[in-house]
């Protein structure tokens, strides 16, 4: 579904990705781990044309994503959740949903959409005429991946969902993660906490200083300490 080859991507002078290849195939649910600053979040960025691509391609369902517009990207069928999460504030959780079916061209569909972002988050529903601003940090991400839902993407990019949350909330999320997942749609995940996320992916790849340095599936990466000590920082040894 997603196929990135040799992708260079920079901001300015500073190459942040030297040179990524990976894949995503379509029902997968794939990670990618690594410490702080190690270019996670500027590939997501870079696959919607958010960031300056020096060479390589991105490819998406067989098509070349470079020198398309996000909107385009978009209409494509990607979505992404970004991180720090980013919701309208001043704008109500209806009014937010409202939004993601617009950016996907679904407002058509809005009510089947929206039926199932509620069955998903059923506090959302609780609070679908508060303001996005007067809601938990748990409750802003809920709203932040339902807007992504609603665009009814194919594929789903996740930035750090976990970020800020509480344990008991980051634990939520995962879960209702996986039943995105297993409700058909492709997720690749960007997170910091390799551990929460190597527990519910299929494949991770694991980068560094903008290289892909591991590829594996997540049992077995897990599985071998020798690797996430050496590239994790010892996150196995968390619970």
């Amino acid at each position: 579904m997603l196929k990135i080859r040799n992708l260079v991507s920079s901001y300015g002078v500073i190459k942040a990705l030297k040179g990524i290849s990976m894949e995503v195939n379509e029902g997968e649910l794939v990670t990618l781990v690594g410490a702080n600053g190690a270019g996670k979040s500027t590939l997501l960025k870079s696959i919607i044309a958010q960031v300056k691509i020096e060479s390589g391609d991105i490819a998406f369902m067989g098509n070349s994503l470079l020198g398309k517009p996000s909107h385009k990207i978009i209409k494509q069928g990607i979505a992404i959740v970004p991180e720090g999460r980013r919701i309208f504030a001043d704008l109500t959780v209806v009014e937010n949903l409202e939004i993601g079916a617009f950016s996907g061209g679904n407002q058509k569909r809005f009510k089947e959409l929206s039926k199932t972002v509620y069955e998903l988050f059923p506090r959302l529903e609780e609070r679908k005429n508060q303001f996005g601003g007067t809601l938990s940090g748990g409750e802003q991400q809920m709203l932040a991946v339902g807007r992504a839902i609603m665009a009814a993407p194919k594929l789903l990019l996740l930035d750090e969902p976990s970020m800020g949350l509480a344990p008991v909330i980051v634990e939520e999320v995962f879960k209702i993660i996986r039943r995105i997942k297993e409700m058909g749609t492709t997720i690749l995940l960007v997170e910091q906490n390799a551990m929460m996320a190597l527990k519910i992916c299929d494949r991770a790849y694991i980068i560094k200083t903008g290289l892909i340095v591991g590829e594996d599936s997540a049992e077995n990466i897990l599985g071998n300490k020798v690797l996430l000590e050496a590239y994790l920082g010892g996150e196995n040894k968390q619970t």
